[in-house]
């Protein structure tokens, strides 16, 4: 057998390699749509968390909070603050607890980083609660890994 490769081997390794490589790119395709048309009819995007998507990009909140892992880390992580504040257990409540947050900054207390004041309307805070307990809900396989942000 001959130690070198010919043009014939190479234009079939080639040619193999490109169709190989191409079934699983669609194959790859195939499953980020199933997967994220499953995700979209489990946790569907209502008006008033497309409307609290919108406050926290008025706000640019991003600027000094991450949510699911993505921002500045300045400030604590939000994609989970649903959870943090007890939201499975009371809803009312942690909704009512979000807000009375919101509207009490800047705490005042020494030491710690402050959240300026925004005077966002109870409208834009019921739709900013919305928002963040839509991402709350996101199946993120753990992240992030503590429940502490």
């Amino acid at each position: 057998m001959s130690e070198t490769l010919t043009k014939a081997a190479a234009r079939n390794i080639f040619y193999g390699g490109t169709v190989f490589f191409f079934v699983v790119f669609v194959g790859l395709v195939a499953h980020s749509v199933t997967t994220a048309n499953a995700v979209a009819k489990a946790n569907p995007v209502t008006e008033s968390v497309a409307h609290g998507k919108a406050v926290w990009e008025k706000h640019a909140c991003i600027d000094c909070h991450t949510i699911l892992g993505e921002g500045a880390y300045y400030a604590p992580e939000l994609g989970n603050v649903w959870v943090r504040f007890g939201g499975h257990d009371d809803a009312a409540g942690t909704r009512e607890a979000l807000k009375a947050w919101m509207k009490g900054q800047p705490s005042g207390i020494e030491g710690r980083r402050q959240m300026p004041q925004f005077n966002i309307s109870d409208a834009d805070l019921d739709a900013l609660v919305d928002f963040l307990k839509w991402t709350s809900e996101i199946n993120t396989q753990n992240w992030p890994p503590k429940v502490s942000g």
